[in-house]
């Protein structure tokens, strides 16, 4: 196992972030979304290396295999986290790819750190972004009753939470079936494990943090991909609004497809994320790696 070190600014208390480095050329950091780990990238990986690409993935603190603080589920601190993973791996020409919640961070990066040259591009999949929350200036968000009875929920019965979570967000219902009953038991367990404390403190930070002037900040190339049936982020809230404040953002609706399209798409997702990965690829030799460091 491998791990990154960073410390909290505020307490000053280091903190473990357990990641997975594999193969060589163009680095693309995969940020995972709530309330699971970085193993939730399974079927990305493979392609994705086999593709030419480097591939890392890491937990965020509080989840997966990262050290499990009681506080620091903000959005800048998470974003420092991934600071510390990009310069700490001395990442050149990166490419974020953000899922859900992970949207927030890539966001966060590009106008806390995006004038670094570390990062060449940005990919946002089933994003929280711009403003997920309903409130009086942000009235196309999602109504607040949402987010409150999702955290009681958490709190009565964290595991049962997960449970009914996972088959919306894979689209689960009497008729549709897109992933197997051990598949979604595995799902569950991977945000099991997570501290609970983590669980609904991040839950409150990717529903409440207004990320809209991040995003009209971003100017590097940007992918966007949303599922039209997403029940879990809701597209008309987010990617569809994102999509209108990033100038020449590529926009990708799936038609069908649930949040969890990252495993129901798989196929199609990893296709685009390899085409717009290594778009200009050939211009950055610098970026290979002289050795294979890959962490297994």
């Amino acid at each position: 196992m491998k791990y990154i070190t960073t410390k909290d600014t505020t307490t000053g208390e280091e903190v473990k972030l357990s990641y997975k480095d594999y193969g060589q050329g163009r680095p693309v950091v995969l940020i995972h979304g709530w309330p699971s780990s970085k193993d939730m990238w399974e079927y990305q990986i493979d392609d994705l290396v086999n593709a030419g690409l480097r591939v890392i993935k890491y937990d965020r603190r509080g989840f997966g295999k990262s050290d499990k603080p009681w506080d620091g589920y903000d959005y800048d601190t998470l974003t420092d986290d991934l600071n510390a993973i990009i310069e700490q791996l001395d990442l050149r020409h990166a490419v974020l790819v953000g899922f859900s919640m992970g949207g927030g961070e890539v966001a966060r990066y590009m106008s806390r750190y995006g004038n670094s040259g570390r990062v060449s591009r940005i990919v946002l999949v089933s994003s929280v972004l711009p403003y997920l929350a309903q409130t009086n200036d942000n009235q196309e968000g999602v109504p607040q009753s949402v987010f409150a009875e999702m955290m009681e929920q958490m709190k009565a019965d964290r595991i049962n939470f997960l449970e009914d979570f996972g088959k919306q967000f894979f689209g689960v219902g009497l008729l549709n079936k897109p992933v197997s009953t051990p598949y979604l038991q595995y799902f569950r367990g991977l945000a099991e494990v997570a501290l609970p404390r983590a669980t609904q403190q991040c839950a409150m930070s990717f529903a409440n943090t207004d990320f809209r002037a991040d995003v009209t900040g971003i100017n590097l190339p940007t992918l966007i991909i949303h599922g039209d049936a997403d029940k879990t982020v809701p597209i008309e809230a987010s990617s569809h609004r994102t999509s209108k404040m990033i100038p020449n953002a590529v926009y990708k609706v799936y038609e069908g497809a649930p949040h969890g399209l990252f495993f129901t798409h798989r196929d199609r997702l990893n296709q685009d994320l390899i085409a717009f990965c290594t778009e200009g690829v050939a211009q950055g030799a610098s970026m290979s790696r002289q050795t294979n460091s890959a962490s297994f």
